[in-house]
């Protein structure tokens, strides 16, 4: 009983910390796929803010607090590139709240 009393918070923090992780990193996938849809409608409209709105949806209630930034030439060919930056704040209770910010950058040629 000794035993399982000393061992039992090091177990607990071990499955915090791998939760979390996992919620980081799941999340880190959405923010990179909301980015690739970003640069997909950049790529094929003009509207820089219909890009911006395909983030905010693909990302559901998160979009609200994303920061998208695009840039797109207006010639056929170049590259029409989509920023997404998400703050994340961790939910398990031993990391106190902790902010991380998640990136991602996707790119794509502009076709009309």
């Amino acid at each position: 009983m000794v035993e399982f009393a000393l061992v039992l918070p090091l177990v607990l923090l071990m499955v915090f910390a791998v939760v979390e992780v996992s919620v980081v990193a799941r999340t880190q996938l959405e923010v990179v796929n909301a980015a690739r849809e970003g640069a997909r409608e950049a790529a094929v409209n003009p509207d820089p803010a219909a890009a911006v709105g395909v983030v905010q949806n693909s990302l559901g209630a998160a979009g609200a607090r994303a920061r998208v930034r695009v840039s797109r030439p207006h010639v056929v060919g170049k590259r029409a590139a989509v920023v997404v930056r998400l703050p994340h704040t961790m939910a398990a209770p031993l990391f106190g709240g902790i902010t991380v910010e998640l990136q991602a950058k996707s790119t794509m040629r502009v076709e009309r």
